[in-house]
């Protein structure tokens, strides 16, 4: 059974990290943050830890990987004119 968690994505700045596990979320894939705390108290330290990391289910990791290729490739960007619902 693949239930262990794996690394979907690893971010320098902890925000990104919450963006990316934000998009996962909408796209129905349970997603965790961890590290982001150390990052965000000494910014200098975030690279020896290798960032903050965004960790999912073993199951569901190619899922997770097409969802943030597809926010990598602006697929969830708002145009300037564009405003949400």
């Amino acid at each position: 059974m693949k239930d262990d968690y794996t690394i979907a994505a690893r971010c320098l700045v902890p925000t990104q990290a919450h963006v990316l596990r934000g998009c996962l979320e909408a796209a129905g894939i349970a997603a965790v943050v961890t590290d982001d705390q150390h990052s965000q108290v000494d910014q200098l330290i975030s690279p020896a830890l290798g960032g903050a990391r965004v960790l999912v289910l073993e199951r569901d990791l190619a899922a997770a990987r097409d969802v943030l290729a597809a926010y990598e490739r602006g697929d969830f960007a708002l145009k300037d004119d564009e405003v949400p619902e």
